[in-house]
Formats: structure tokens, C-alpha cells, sequence
């Protein structure tokens, strides 16, 4: 059911109650101060019209299954706000003789306590309903910071396995750079062990050749 509508249900309910005991009183006054009552009931009785066209706005809103429910629901706050209504106009009328009076306070005073008993088993509804939505909000609200929980808790192993993959990868980096230099190291190395093989090779042919011209000579002579 909608908030909203439970919300104005509330406020018209206590209104209604409320009104139910002005009228009650209004009935055994008389006079000024009898004026003065049925002109803050119609005051309140506008501030009761505002709230059903408040809670009819809102339950035309609602889906098919909800809005039937609380049309029909809305139908008898406007059939309590008519007797509301017929019963003030009997009271400014003025017209009401002791016995009548008496049994106009009589009749107020059962209404205002049946009133009162719906008002409250009706009030007692909407606190359950209430309390209800309280609950599932808790619980809502519990489990978004489970999330929010578990989110964050995500997101920083992600954050540790991105530093891990940035270490190892820096690493690589790294050895690769190393490799690099050893390669170029050793491919130096090879070269001047050739040219050193070079060398000695052509140290190795003069000396033979020396050797070789230095026996000639010895033998001719």
C-alpha cells in the first residue's frame, strides 16, 4: 500500500474522531460560543475534504489491484464526512428542542464512541502497516550497507591485485631490460673473441712464416 495514502489515511482519521467530539459538544452549547464550535468544525470539515481528494489523487495513481481496494476504503470516509456534514447543519440549524438535544447527545455520544473504537482499530492498522515498512526499510537499509560493505571489500582487492599486477609487471620490465644488456653484452663478447681468434691467427701465420724463412736462409747457406 502507498505511504502517501497511509499518511493522509492517518490525518483523517484523527480528524474525523475529532470532529465527532466538537460536534458532540457543540450540541449542549448554546449562543456565541456554540457559533464559534460549528465554524471550527467547518473548518475542519474543509481540511477533511482536502485530505479525500488528497487520498482519491493518490489511490487513482496506484495500480488496478491497490486502487480498488483503497476506493472502496475511500468511499466510506466520504460517506463519514456527509454524516459528519448532516450533522453539523442540524446543530447550526438551531431548531433542536431539550429532548431532541438530549437525544442528539445521546446519538453523539454512541457515534463518537463507535467512532472512536473504528478510529482506532483503523489507526491500529495503519501503525502495524507502518511499523511493517519501518521493518522492511530497516532490512533494506541493512542490506545496502552489506553491499556497500561488500563492495568496497571488492573493490580493494582489486585494487591490492592491480598493485600486485603493476609490481610484476615493472618486474618484467626490468628483467627484460636486463636481458637486453646481456644480450648486447655477450654479442660484444663474441665479437672480440673473433677478432682476438683474428689476431692470434696472423700472429700464429708470421711466426711460422719467420720461423720457415729463418731455416731457408740457414739451409742455403
Amino acid at each position: 500500500m502507498s505511504e502517501v495514502f497511509e499518511g493522509y489515511e492517518r490525518q483523517y482519521c484523527e480528524l474525523s474522531a475529532n470532529l465527532s467530539k466538537k460536534c458532540t459538544a457543540a450540541a449542549a452549547l448554546g449562543g456565541e460560543q456554540k457559533k464559534q464550535k460549528v465554524s471550527d468544525i467547518r473548518a475542519g470539515l474543509e481540511n477533511a475534504e482536502d485530505l479525500i481528494r488528497k487520498m482519491d489523487l493518490e489511490a487513482r495513481s496506484l495500480q488496478p489491484n491497490v486502487k480498488t481496494m483503497l476506493l472502496a476504503k475511500l468511499r466510506e470516509y466520504k460517506s463519514d464526512l456527509n454524516n459528519l456534514k448532516s450533522e453539523v447543519k442540524r446543530i447550526a440549524s438551531g431548531n433542536i428542542n431539550p429532548d431532541a438535544r438530549d437525544q442528539l447527545l445521546e446519538s453523539g455520544m454512541a457515534d463518537a464512541l463507535t467512532a472512536s473504537t473504528n478510529q482506532r482499530s483503523r489507526l491500529m492498522m495503519t501503525t502495524e502497516r507502518l511499523n511493517q515498512s519501518s521493518d522492511r526499510i530497516r532490512d533494506s537499509r541493512r542490506t545496502m550497507l552489506e553491499t556497500e560493505e561488500l563492495g568496497v571489500s571488492i573493490l580493494q582487492d582489486l585494487h591490492s591485485q592491480r598493485q600486485a599486477l603493476l609490481h610484476a609487471n615493472n618486474t618484467l620490465h626490468g628483467v627484460d631490460d636486463n636481458i637486453g644488456k646481456s644480450k648486447r653484452i655477450l654479442t660484444a663478447m663474441s665479437r672480440r673473441m673473433n677478432r682476438n681468434k683474428w689476431i692470434i691467427g696472423i700472429i700464429i701465420a708470421v711466426l711460422i712464416i719467420t720461423i720457415a724463412a729463418v731455416l731457408y736462409f740457414k739451409l742455403v747457406k
